[in-house]
């Protein structure tokens, strides 16, 4: 029998400005409408619609401390922004300083109108960071029970040892799908196994697979297709089941705005692939034979 996954996480950065603009009374019921099906961790950043969707997200939390205890709310912090609502940023940049993710927690605790963060990713990996100011200012903030539990997004597996050394990195948020295998062969799963560290999978169902038309695209496309037909599901799910597949126990990113798209993807759990079929898509988004 299949060994029992973690749930997706419902990714919300199209929820808002970047997409959909939700209104408080949408975002109510697309919550509910996870939790009912088992679904209860929502994953942001503080960038997110330009800075706004945190905020707007936190509209249906307030005052509501049925719902908010029910859920758990992933952000990220740590890219300066350019944009209007930050005036003060000069360039795109990162920032792993004490102070300014400190600013940040506080911040979106404000957003979210609540007094605790589930989880604390570091967005990107900034060239810049002392890992060891990290460390402490994540303690800080698990002492003062203003996260529950830290990890990183984006970063190379060095980065998460130097990390790992001060403090536990408890998640790492990377992309990884059948169009970008980057994650299976550089070590990051690896170490993700080797360190209990939760891997979360940012375009789970490749990005840009459906809108850019490539020769691997294509082939993948074709492989999937037909794989669905054998699975009696279709084509997302064939892509997710692909993540499934890894003994890592991938957690992909949900991030749809059409709740039908995320009860698919809880569906994909139930789709336990042959080697050879993990293959036939692994092989379609190369282009050749595993050596």
């Amino acid at each position: 029998m299949k060994k029992l996954q973690h749930k997706p996480i419902v990714g919300c950065m199209r929820w808002g400005a970047w997409g959909e603009n939700f209104t408080t009374g949408q975002y109510e019921k697309i919550i509910d409408q996870c939790l009912a099906i088992g679904l209860n961790v929502f994953d942001h950043a503080d960038i997110y619609g330009h800075y706004t969707t945190e905020a707007d997200f936190g509209h249906a939390l307030k005052d509501n401390s049925r719902l908010r205890s029910q859920i758990k709310i992933i952000t990220k912090c740590g890219i300066n922004m350019l944009t209007p609502n930050r005036p003060h940023h000069a360039i795109k940049s990162y920032d792993t300083s004490a102070a300014h993710i400190t600013k940040s927690v506080e911040q979106s605790l404000t957003n979210f109108h609540t007094d605790y963060i589930d989880t604390l990713l570091i967005h990107r990996p900034d060239i810049l960071i002392n890992v060891e100011e990290v460390a402490a200012t994540m303690t800080t903030l698990k002492n003062a029970g203003k996260i529950k539990s830290f990890g990183v997004s984006n970063f190379t597996t060095s980065q998460v040892a130097l990390l790992n050394k001060y403090i536990a990195v408890e998640h790492h948020q990377v992309e990884i799908s059948v169009n970008n295998l980057n994650a299976f062969d550089n070590g990051v799963l690896d170490q993700c196994q080797l360190e209990n560290i939760e891997a979360q999978s940012w375009s789970p169902m490749g990005n840009g697979i459906f809108t850019e038309k490539t020769e691997q695209h294509t082939r993948i496309l074709s492989a999937a297709e037909s794989l669905a037909k054998t699975y009696q599901c279709n084509i997302n799910q064939v892509l997710l089941a692909f993540l499934y597949a890894h003994p890592s126990q991938i957690v992909p990113v949900i991030g749809t705005t059409k709740f039908e798209r995320i009860q698919e993807a809880i569906k994909a759990m139930e789709i336990e692939l042959t080697r050879e079929d993990f293959y036939k898509l692994w092989t379609a988004s190369t282009g050749k034979e595993v050596a």
